[in-house]
């Protein structure tokens, strides 16, 4: 008996790094779950940097076909004998893993434990818009900068996301101004202040220019927590004027400069976030990430986040996929760029 097939959308060479991966479609035999995974009918995927840095990071040599795509909304259609989590039908989403194949494809294999059921108050492509974000932004406050999740306990404390306007910034400002914080987003143009604003920044200042007397307009000598979503590099100097001594700072990219000596002078704790780490490690606690997109569900049905997808493309193709990445190449996207099936 034949096997049966599904699209695949990915590429073979990195190709020129001014713009979209040189995607193309292949016919792939679609796999079959075994363990704690699911397969996935694909719904939606939505494009990440993650998926450039992939492509930029691709030896010339490795003529493997390279499969991208790291947010994915989906219907379970069936199940490994390990899972438990989830049964045909459900309807889920994810961010997955970055030793594994992406979503660019009608069917998907994902580890059931990285994997939230879908808000019943959003369709696929606004689903497909939260997981990495979401998990990035959430890991960040709550595991590595460990903020509370009462209000009453972040009462009167500030932080500042810089790079608000983006897909993590979007829902950074969110889940920050949830957690009951004052948030001060960064911002350099008319329509991303305005959208920072009406996610929940209670001010914005610009990262084009010195943080200090911007922060000092607002009536702030300081900031106790910095989340920065931009090149840590280029911030790292008003980043160290700015935090409050005991601050403590989050990036989730590396560093390739020392860090600041005003830092060690304040005490201040600098960490990473990375939120493939727990899947890439196969760590003890990564059932979490489970956990976390089922708890940004409720939020999401309670009206308390939203989703930040600002741009929804159709059908899933070679054309609309390098469309999506030439987009978020450029750097200036707001919010998500969504993509919905079917695939074509």
């Amino acid at each position: 008996m034949k096997p049966e097939t599904m699209k695949t959308f990915g590429f073979y060479k990195p190709g020129a790094k001014e713009g979209a991966p040189d995607f193309e479609q292949i016919e792939q035999e679609k796999p079959t779950p075994a363990g704690h995974d699911l397969l996935i009918e694909v719904k939606a995927i939505s494009g990440n940097p993650t998926d450039i840095r992939t492509r930029d990071g691709k030896r010339e040599d490795d003529d493997s076909f390279t499969v991208v795509g790291r947010d994915v909304a989906g219907v379970v259609v069936a199940t490994g004998e390990d899972s438990s989590l989830f049964k045909e039908g459900d309807e889920v989403f994810y961010a997955g893993a970055t030793d594994r194949p992406g979503g660019q494809s009608d069917f998907h294999l994902v580890d059931e434990r990285l994997v939230g059921r879908k808000p019943k108050n959003l369709d696929f492509p606004q689903a497909a818009a939260l997981p990495l974000t979401s998990i990035t932004a959430y890991e960040a406050f709550f595991d590595r900068l460990g903020l509370s999740k009462d209000a009453a306990e972040n009462a009167g404390k500030s932080i500042l996301i810089i790079g608000a306007a983006g897909g993590v910034g979007s829902i950074a400002v969110q889940i920050a101004k949830l957690a009951g914080l004052t948030v001060i987003g960064t911002a350099s143009r008319s329509e991303t202040v305005e959208w920072v604003k009406d996610h929940g920044a209670d001010q914005t200042i610009n990262h084009h220019e010195p943080f200090g007397p911007q922060l000092e307009n607002l009536g702030l000598h300081g900031v106790d927590y910095i989340f920065c979503l931009n090149n840590v590099d280029d911030h790292m100097a008003e980043m160290a004027n700015v935090i409050l001594p005991q601050g403590k700072i989050c990036s989730i990219l590396p560093t390739e400069k020392p860090l600041d000596t005003a830092l060690f002078s304040k005490s201040v704790t600098f960490v990473f976030e990375l939120m493939f780490t727990r899947s890439l490690f196969q760590t003890a606690d990564m059932v979490q990430q489970h956990s976390l997109l089922n708890e940004l569900a409720d939020w999401v049905e309670a009206g308390k986040i939203q989703s930040t997808v600002t741009k929804t493309l159709h059908p899933i193709s070679v054309e609309t996929l390098k469309e999506a990445y030439n987009q978020i190449q450029q750097g200036s996207t707001i919010g998500k760029v969504v993509l919905e099936g079917p695939f074509k």
